[in-house]
């Protein structure tokens, strides 16, 4: 890991708690709908197929883990990221597994 021996233990408990959190599925479509900019819940659930309970309790712990913030607009909540940098590691880990497919898929007997 680059410049992992200035990582204190606090912050190796950080890093691997964004891991937990962007472990999963769902929580990474709501971050990639909230990559266009901010949306409210019912939004993220027409987008991804969720209901909109099920985002909001992912857009919960997605707050209070840092990566998206609220903003109220009258009667309406709306989402957006508050972390751009989790879009840098999740290009990073989208190119190794579309590399990773294409390397399986050549692998495969021609048809």
């Amino acid at each position: 890991m680059a410049g992992s021996e200035h990582q204190t233990p606090e912050s190796m408990e950080l890093i691997a708690q964004y891991f937990r959190v962007l472990s999963d599925a769902q929580r990474l479509r709501i971050l990639h709908c909230l990559q266009t900019g901010e949306h409210t819940v019912g939004e993220i659930a027409e987008l991804t197929g969720a209901s909109p309970s099920n985002v909001s309790k992912h857009l919960g712990l997605l707050r209070a883990n840092g990566l998206v913030g609220r903003r109220q607009e009258g009667n309406r909540a709306y989402f957006g990221i508050t972390a751009p940098f989790i879009f840098e590691l999740c290009d990073i880990v989208c190119s190794g597994a579309r590399k990773r497919l294409q390397h399986e898929q050549s692998l495969l007997p021609q048809t």
